[in-house]
Parts: C-alpha cells; structure tokens; sequence
C-alpha cells in the first residue's frame, strides 16, 4: 500500500468518467462504480476472480472527502477490461449511452487489433502518433540487433508484423513461415488442464528429438511473453514443422490408452 495525499484527477476528452489516480498507475475503482449506478460490492468481487486484473489498495483523499482514506485501485489495462465487459442495461439509464459509445469503440479497436494488425485512435494526438512511430523504429532496431540469436524465421515474422502495424496495414506472412510453438499446438488438441500439464514437457523434448532427427541441429529459440508478463525462451518452430509435431503427437499421445510415458 503507499499513500497519495490528494487525488490526481484524468480528464478524458468525451466522457465524465471519474478518474482519481494515485498520479502513477492506479485509479480508484469506487467513483467509477457510483458514477455507473452499479453495486460496489458485486463488482469488487467479479473483479477480484478475474485472471487479467490487476488491483492494489492504496490512500488517498477523494474530493468532497475531508481526509485521507484507503481506496481500491485498479491499473489502466484492468479499467479497460472491465468496463468493456459491463452490462449496459444495468448502469444507470443516463449512463447507457456513454457506455455504449466506449463499448462500440474497445469492439471496433479489438477487431481492428485481431484482424488489421493494429488498432489507431482516431482521436490520437501527434505526441501519441510520434511515440508509436519511435516504438516501431526501436522495435525494428531490437530485431536487427537479434539476428543470430533468433530462429531467422521467427525474426522475419516479427519484423513484418512490427513494419505493417506502423503502416496500419496487415502483415504479410509466408504461411510456412509462420510461428508455431508447441503449447499451441497442444492446445488445438482440446485437452483439458490435466493432460496438458503432464504431456507438454514430454511432448517438447520429444519434438525436439524428432526435429533434430530430420535436421542434424538443434531447434532455435525465441523469446515468448508469457500471460504473467514474464518472458522466456522457447523452441522455435513454424508452420512448416506442422508435420513434425504432428507425427509426435500420433506416435505418443493420439490414444491416450496406449500413451507411452518417459
């Protein structure tokens, strides 16, 4: 928990919405709540078994509040989540609207991310579209940098991915040379938590062997972002190893009765 003497106040062009900060990464979540008409409780809770939220208390005095008290705050990533997924018909009938339009918007960015590759606010300000191109162009340099130590496919595929998103174009990928990493692979065979958890180690070493087999070398790495934030190396693969995969997964895991343990 810290302490912020008075809330830091964000004004977003368009809306009304309440946004108390503790000036670094936290909103408080309550004001937003009442200014919707919803009951706090109930939301704190929903929130609270969410796996993307991220939350944290802290102090802070709330104007029309004559002192300091702790407050819920929840960060940007957590705030845009939630009230994406909001109910429209039970905020308050004066506040429909507003969500709608902010619901309308998240659903036109969220495809626009998903299948253009990117998403822009129309509303983006000059500072915000330079700072992206400086992302991009740093980015790219990183790329640069990793030649050598990236599986080049895997590299070529981000290195597209990064030059259409500053376009606000769609990348375009050679299919064959498209990532394909081993955990998704598993994951389109629809198994459930526990079989995966006690296949996926084996299944990696396994295709890691058979790549091996047919190459004469060892895999490359690349470095994968992991839901938590982390990031760690994993091995590289692309669409053109499909078949691989897939003879490993029909010699050793096709039927489970006859699973073959290490």
């Amino acid at each position: 928990m810290h302490v912020q003497d008075t809330a830091v106040e964000v004004r977003v062009p368009g809306s009304s919405l309440p946004l108390y900060t503790d000036g670094k990464r936290f909103v408080a979540m309550k004001p937003i709540v009442e200014h919707f008409g919803l009951d706090w409780s109930s939301q704190l809770a929903k929130l609270k078994g969410k796996s993307w939220t991220c939350m944290a208390n802290f102090t802070m005095q709330l104007p029309g509040d004559t002192q300091r008290r702790e407050v819920v705050g929840i960060d940007r990533r957590t705030l845009t989540m939630w009230l994406a997924t909001l109910d429209e018909n039970r905020v308050r009938a004066d506040k429909r609207a507003e969500l709608r339009a902010y619901q309308f918007e998240a659903a036109d960015a969220l495809d626009a991310y998903f299948h253009k590759g990117a998403a822009i606010n129309p509303r983006a300000t000059e500072h915000q579209i330079n700072a992206a191109i400086f992302q991009a162009r740093a980015q790219m340099e990183l790329c640069q940098a990793a030649q050598g130590l990236i599986h080049p496919d895997h590299l070529e595929a981000k290195a597209r991915v990064i030059l259409a998103r500053g376009m606000g174009e769609n990348a375009e990928l050679d299919e064959d040379r498209r990532p394909l990493y081993s955990k998704d692979f598993l994951k389109e065979k629809n198994l459930g938590e526990k079989r995966m958890k006690s296949i996926a180690g084996v299944f990696g070493k396994r295709c890691k062997a058979a790549y091996i087999e047919r190459h004469g070398v060892e895999p490359g790495k690349y470095p994968l972002t992991l839901s938590n934030g982390q990031t760690r190396d994993v091995l590289a693969y692309t669409e053109a190893d499909r078949d691989l995969l897939e003879q490993v997964w029909t010699d050793y895991y096709a039927d489970p009765q006859l699973e073959v343990q290490a």
